[in-house]
């Protein structure tokens, strides 16, 4: 099956194309049998029909079965609280991985994005998997499928590309190595689209479904930071000046990268300013482009409504984007844009950032927090914790579970409850998970002794996160055996120790 086909056919200079992997498909297909359910009822029958097949395949060999034991028991520990996030991490996963059966990473581990690295371990189960359930013969039995759904996208897709082109005076080809693909896998939710950027390689994987739309809105955001981020990215020496704008977002809904990085910022304002210009083809009224922008500035994305109004001059020349950008940029009245966002009633909630941008995973913070905090130092701690969960860079759920753990040092039972819980939600480190269960389920004891019911409802709840641990925890020996003494008993705290003290028994 041909991997990709370029979209642009008339150029073959453009490095935009739409096609499949079938080192996606192996992962997905995989997660599916599995377990993953989510919004199956709405998919196309290729997804319900590939299911089938593999399901038989596996019940008609001893070793397929094995293999996909091996599979099905990794994605039961990496399950994340939503299908959203579970699906997201294994695209980011197979993004990274090179072709079967070897399914090698790509790159070192040290430079993968947190999510992809959290379920890395699913690589060396997956070559048994596709060789002993015969992946290949499936994925090529389907090629006649896979190709009437690319036609479906590509006529639209071209469209899209060439009136962004032609609006922005964009040449087309002109982009230095690099490379915007679309995969279509059916094997996934419907509803969800994910966008990532890897260095110069931008990607958009999309689950074709019966009951969605072609997703072009999602697809030309994608497209558009393909083409900006680049040449907005030159300036970032200019865009330091912006700080104070910076500082009077602070309380908004959006995403916190956008909050401290003032060239992130200024490229997503450019693109909700050309998505109000363009938006239903151009022929949006001026009052529903206008109520676009203030959207996007209640969301804390402020500069939109100076690059709208840029754009408004830009299209009265014949100058193209990439030699308009500059003048634009250094135009920008720092006092004015700061003035107006402090008048702005930031909105309660933002619309998610479709792409994701992940950094190379760093746990320096993190392990000088840890090192600290072991040593008695809270207050360094927390300080560090906090830094790590600010920038994004490191596992959030361990820097989490961290405040957890000061938290609990400071006597504060409550924030460490509080803490312990998000740790759960934020992550996929088995450690972080189980240890986060466990003291949970001991917070909860604890406060159940003043619980006269002989069944206490607290007991119960500790219970729960004691068989979570322990389902949680088959490689981690000592985290085990105390899951184990909470389900037997509940949890009395030394005298010496305090309500929810962890301890360091999570290192271990």
């Amino acid at each position: 099956m041909v991997c990709a086909a370029t979209l642009a056919a008339q150029n073959a200079n453009n490095p935009v194309t739409i096609g499949n992997s079938e080192t996606l498909f192996t992962v997905l297909t995989a997660i599916n049998h599995c377990g993953f359910d989510a919004e199956l009822a709405t998919s196309e029958t290729l997804r319900e029909t590939v299911r089938g097949e593999v399901g038989r395949a596996i019940e008609a060999s001893e070793s397929a079965k094995d293999a996909a034991e091996g599979v099905c028991a990794f994605y039961r520990d990496h399950q994340q609280a939503d299908d959203v996030r579970t699906l997201s991490q294994y695209v980011s996963l197979a993004l990274y991985l090179g072709p079967p059966p070897a399914f090698a990473p790509k790159v070192k581990d040290s430079d993968l994005p947190p999510d992809a690295s959290g379920v890395l371990g699913l690589g060396p189960l997956l070559g048994k998997f596709y060789n002993e359930v015969g992946i290949h013969n499936l994925w090529q039995s389907h090629a006649a499928a896979y190709a009437e759904l690319e036609a479906r996208y590509r006529d639209a897709l071209s469209k899209m590309i060439q009136d962004t082109e032609i609006y922005l005076r964009l040449p087309s080809g002109s982009y230095l190595g690099r490379s915007f693909t679309i995969y279509l896998e059916p094997m996934g939710a419907p509803s969800e689209i994910n966008a990532r950027s890897y260095a110069d390689d931008y990607y958009v994987v999309i689950t074709p479904g019966t009951k969605t739309s072609l997703k072009m809105d999602q697809i030309h955001h994608a497209y558009l930071h393909y083409l900006l981020d680049p040449m907005v990215g030159k300036y970032a020496a200019n865009l330091t000046a912006l700080e104070p704008v910076l500082d009077a977002v602070k309380l908004a809904p959006m995403d916190e990268s956008f909050k401290s990085d003032p060239v992130l910022l200024t490229t997503e304002c450019v693109i909700r300013s050309i998505e109000a210009r363009t938006m239903a083809g151009g022929k949006a009224s001026l009052g529903q482009q206008n109520q676009a922008v203030e959207e996007s500035a209640r969301q804390g994305l402020v500069l939109t409504r100076y690059f709208y109004e840029k754009l408004l001059e830009f299209e009265k020349g014949e100058v193209g984007f990439k030699n308009a950008l500059p003048q634009m940029i250094v135009g920008i009245d720092v006092h004015k844009e700061t003035k107006r966002a402090g008048q702005i009633q930031f909105a309660d909630a933002a619309d998610p950032e479709l792409l994701q941008l992940p950094r190379p995973k760093k746990e320096e913070l993190l392990a000088k927090a840890q090192d600290r905090l072991s040593s008695g130092d809270v207050v360094t701690a927390e300080k560090l914790a906090k830094e790590a969960l600010a920038e994004k860079a490191e596992d959030p759920g361990r820097a989490l579970f961290i405040l957890a753990q000061v938290s609990s040092a400071n006597r504060d039972v409550d924030a460490a409850q509080s803490y312990f819980e998000q740790a759960i939600r934020a992550t996929n480190e088995p450690q972080v998970i189980a240890w986060s269960h466990i003291y949970l389920g001991r917070i909860l004891d604890l406060r159940a002794q003043n619980d006269d019911e002989e069944n206490s409802p607290l007991r119960q709840q500790a219970i729960s996160h004691y068989k979570a641990a322990e389902g949680a925890s088959d490689t981690l020996p000592q985290a085990k055996a105390a899951a184990e003494q909470g389900l037997a008993k509940p949890y009395e705290a030394p005298k010496s120790a305090h309500e929810g003290q962890s301890g360091d028994d999570s290192k271990q």
